[in-house]
C-alpha cells in the first residue's frame, strides 16, 4: 500500500469551472523520508516506514537519533509504516513526495479524531432519552446495566455495553475521498470532503483498499492566469 504522512491544515472550499462548490481539506505533506525498510525475513512481515517532519535535537531521544542516523537524516516527529511492497524499491533515506499521487486519485484518511472529553451516553452513543414527563427521575441517565433481560448474565456487565465516558481521540479512517489536487511546488493535497482531526493534526494518506476505480481530474478554476 502506497501513501504519504502530512498535516491537515484545514478546510476551504474551491470552485470548478462548472461553477460547482467543493468543500475540500487541505493537507500538507512534505517529503516523507524512508526510515526502515521491513522483510519476511528480518520481521516476518513487509512494510516501509516513513518519517515526517523534524525533531529539534534537544527534544529527540537517543533511540529516535540512532533510528534516524541510519537513513542519514534526523529525527522524526511523526513516523509510521505502510504495509506491502510497493516501497520496496526505495532505499533507506528515499524521499516520499506528493506527487505519488494525480488528481482524480481515491484514498483513504486516517487520523486522530479530535478529543472531547467525558460524555454522556446520549451524546456519546446517541442513546434515547428517558420520558420527559414531571416526576420522571430518568431523563439523561444511562438505564439498566446488569441484567439486560438475559437470566444467566444476571449482575454482569456485558463487554461493549453503551456506557458514558471518553469520547474521540482515536484513530479514525474515513475512506473513498478524491483528490481534488496536486500541488507538488508547494507540498500539498487537496482532498474532497472532511479528514479526521483537528487542525494541524497528522494524518496517513493511502491509495483507497476498497474503491472501484479513480474518477477523471476536475477542472477547477484558476485565479493565476493573467486576465487578457
Amino acid at each position: 500500500m502506497k501513501g504519504i504522512l502530512g498535516r491537515k491544515l484545514g478546510m476551504t472550499q474551491v470552485f470548478t469551472e462548472d461553477g460547482i462548490l467543493l468543500p475540500v481539506t487541505v493537507v500538507e505533506a512534505c517529503p516523507n523520508v524512508v526510515l526502515q525498510q521491513k522483510t519476511m525475513e528480518n520481521d516476518g512481515y513487509e512494510a516501509t516506514q516513513l518519517g515526517f517532519e523534524d525533531v529539534k535535537e534537544t527534544r529527540s531521544t537517543k533511540a529516535s537519533k540512532g533510528h534516524a542516523s541510519k537513513a542519514n537524516t534526523n529525527a522524526k516527529r511523526f513516523v509510521r509504516e505502510f504495509r506491502g511492497n510497493d516501497f520496496a524499491e526505495l532505499t533507506l533515506g528515499s524521499e516520499v513526495k506528493v506527487d505519488l499521487f494525480a488528481a482524480g486519485d481515491i484514498v483513504d484518511v486516517i487520523g486522530t479524531s479530535k478529543g472531547k472529553g467525558f460524555s454522556g451516553t446520549i451524546v456519546r452513543n446517541n442513546a434515547k432519552i428517558g420520558p420527559k414527563s414531571h416526576g420522571s427521575g430518568h431523563h439523561r441517565h444511562i438505564g439498566s446495566l446488569a441484567t439486560l433481560g438475559i437470566t444467566s448474565r444476571a449482575g454482569k456487565i456485558s463487554k461493549g455495553t453503551v456506557m458514558a465516558g471518553q469520547e474521540g481521540g482515536y484513530r479514525t479512517t474515513n475512506k473513498n475521498l478524491e483528490v481534488i489536487k496536486v500541488d507538488v511546488e508547494n507540498n500539498y493535497l487537496l482532498i474532497k470532503g472532511n479528514v479526521p482531526g483537528p487542525k494541524r493534526g497528522f494524518v496517513m494518506v493511502q491509495h483507497a483498499k476498497s474503491a472501484k476505480a479513480n474518477k477523471g481530474a476536475t477542472a477547477l478554476i484558476d485565479y493565476t492566469k493573467e486576465e487578457e
